[in-house]
């Protein structure tokens, strides 16, 4: 036990977290393992020290400070096991059914968000001049068990929370045709979105390539706006363009769409119906960040919990000590 306690142990140990922490910038790598091996031996570490250590007994304020630290440890630990975190785009009127586009978790993340489901009813975002991005307020409504549905308005720093999940809004967000897919095969027609590229971010790249469902004919389809949506030198609300059209090419061959035309495809109809918007969402779920709150406030009050005792019991200065005015002079 004392092997384990030992000071040069600890310092082996952080410098491999620290390497961890540095291999987490290398987004190819996959690196939940290289953090929770080091956490959970810096815990057994400071558990072993806990144990060994007689300087804890003696000052039980310390004691605290240190519980309260390998809590924090166990439950980082914890935390990289069964985090998730990712990430998916709605379009206004499209449901959240479980799926994500960008997907990050630990090991043992065991949660329910296949079982998560919610509305993207629209967004209003205020820009400034120079394109500078307001608060979003963004309309979502979910389905509560008793069956009644719930509405809310959600943004970048006002979360909707299901089932453990946080979804935040994100800077993404942008356009979304919406087209009518009618295969020939006689199954049933079909209607769908493409969320083009983020909007202002990509204002000249409105383009996508698409493959209709049922089809093997990859399109590749571009917005055409016809005004300017949020002009840089005065105020704006993001907003659906009136005045716009879609091009359309397959192979060597380019079409323009507005809204109601139909194209011919190999394997079915193509209709365009109308444009509208979609936003993009950020995905957490950790069920430890309260609990490491709770561990932390513990942790200063057994901090602060031991000093006061230290310096209660030893004054700040000793009572019989001469003291001298600035002249120089012996004060009695």
């Amino acid at each position: 036990m004392t092997r384990l306690a030992s000071l040069k142990l600890t310092l082996v140990i952080l410098i491999l977290l620290a390497a961890g922490v540095l291999v987490t910038y290398d987004k190819e790598v996959h690196t939940t393992w290289t953090l929770i091996l080091p956490l959970a031996l810096v815990a057994i570490n400071l558990l072993a020290a806990i144990i060994v250590s007689p300087a804890f007994r003696r000052h039980p304020g310390l004691m605290v400070f240190h519980l309260a630290l390998l809590a924090i440890l166990v439950l980082v630990t914890a935390g990289r096991l069964t985090y998730l975190k990712g990430h998916v785009g709605l379009a206004t009127g499209q449901a959240f059914e479980g799926e994500l586009s960008e997907k990050d978790a630990g090991p043992w993340h065991n949660g329910d968000l296949e079982e998560v489901s919610f509305v993207n009813e629209g967004f209003t975002i205020d820009y400034m001049p120079g394109q500078r991005r307001g608060n979003t307020y963004n309309r979502v409504s979910w389905q509560i068990a008793n069956g009644q549905r719930k509405q809310a308005v959600i943004g970048d720093n006002t979360p909707l929370e299901l089932k453990g999940y946080t979804f935040h809004t994100t800077f993404n967000k942008g356009f979304a045709p919406v087209f009518l897919w009618q295969p020939d095969d006689g199954s049933s027609p079909v209607i769908g979105t493409i969320n083009l590229p983020s909007y202002p971010l990509n204002d000249y790249r409105q383009a996508l390539s698409w493959t209709p469902p049922g089809s093997e004919q990859e399109l590749w389809v571009m917005l055409e706006l016809g005004e300017d949506v949020l002009p840089k030198d005065q105020a704006a609300r993001f907003r659906i363009p009136e005045a716009h059209h879609l091009i359309l090419r397959r192979d060597d061959e380019r079409h323009i769409l507005r809204y109601g035309d139909r194209l011919k495809l190999a394997e079915g109809w193509i209709t365009y119906q109308r444009l509208t918007t979609w936003m993009g969402y950020s995905v957490r779920y950790d069920w430890t960040i309260h609990w490491l709150f709770a561990a932390a406030a513990i942790g200063i009050a057994g901090l602060g919990w031991h000093y006061w005792a230290k310096y209660d019991r030893r004054p700040w200065r000793p009572q019989y000590v001469d003291t001298y005015d600035f002249a120089g002079d012996r004060q009695s």
